[in-house]
């Protein structure tokens, strides 16, 4: 009885804690503190983004993967964390235009180099580990894109990884740019980046900084997905990594994201503004 309890008040506790950013990121308002207590482990922050993903009004288009870093690694023992990407949050990138994204004012924003897969076939949901080898059995194509991470808690990041996958990965949605030719024989140190927020350069890198390269982030997400039974499908689009760091900007600020030989994304960031209110009615608990 008292395990049940217990199971109960964890169960309880996880369902507030994504209802109240689920309303929080509804109405683009902002947090000024973690809705709950902080989840002790990565299986408890996951609990908190499953009850999110059945609140939000909009279907899976794909998965962020993001890595978690010392201290954080040796307290929590996974290398990377998950988070789903809102199909009415993927933007497509135009050859020459710039494309505008929401933030959270007062809360969390940032853009990400990001090297981005399209999966051709549905993942074996009886398969609990993969190899970067299996993985690539299952892409279709790579794209370049920029994650826009963003959540109505200012603090998340700094508050850990449990924060950040209870919040959706900390993700705002994805801008997709045009499909790399023969990426297949590419190294990953070819795949190079560079960040630009206002004209200044505020980062570079490459596929390489990414650990296995961007199949081995899509082979962690396989396999943690496969614990949560949440396998993944054809046409699914996997964010891989940030390869030039996470950069912050405001509302106004435009960003420019180059990925060397390939092209560019040009994108402006703007103030997020609230979903109808009946989104909110029909979705949220009393």
């Amino acid at each position: 009885m008292i395990e049940n309890n217990s199971h109960n008040e964890n169960a309880s506790g996880a369902q507030l804690i994504a209802s109240r950013f689920v309303e929080a990121r509804l109405a683009a308002r902002a947090l000024p503190e973690f809705p709950g207590a902080i989840p002790r482990d990565l299986d408890g922050a996951y609990a908190c983004q499953d009850a999110a993903i059945g609140l939000w009004p909009d279907d899976i288009a794909g998965w962020k993967v993001g890595r978690i870093l010392s201290p954080w690694l040796e307290r929590y023992g996974e290398e990377r964390v998950v988070g789903p990407i809102f199909r009415r949050a993927v933007r497509i990138a135009a050859a020459g235009a710039v494309v505008d994204f929401p933030v959270f004012e007062d809360g969390f924003a940032a853009v990400e180099a990001e090297f981005v897969f399209r999966l051709v076939s549905d993942a074996d949901a009886r398969q609990k580990t993969w190899t970067a080898a299996e993985a690539a059995g299952l892409v279709g194509a790579l794209h370049f894109g920029v994650e826009t991470a963003g959540s109505p808690l200012a603090t998340i990041n700094a508050l850990g990884p449990a924060v950040v996958a209870a919040d959706f990965g900390n993700n705002a949605g994805l801008i997709l740019g045009p499909e790399i030719p023969g990426w297949r024989e590419r190294p990953p140190a070819s795949l190079a980046t560079a960040t630009f927020i206002d004209d200044r350069k505020v980062g570079e890198g490459g596929a390489a900084n990414l650990p296995g390269g961007p199949l081995g982030a899509l082979a962690f997400l396989l396999a943690r997905n496969a614990r949560r039974a949440r396998s993944l499908r054809a046409g699914d689009l996997v964010a891989t990594g940030a390869t030039t760091g996470i950069h912050d900007i405001r509302a106004g600020s435009r960003a420019r994201i180059e990925f060397r030989g390939l092209g560019a994304i040009d994108c402006r960031a703007v103030r997020a503004v609230a979903a109808p209110h009946h989104r909110l009615e029909a979705r949220i608990p009393c």
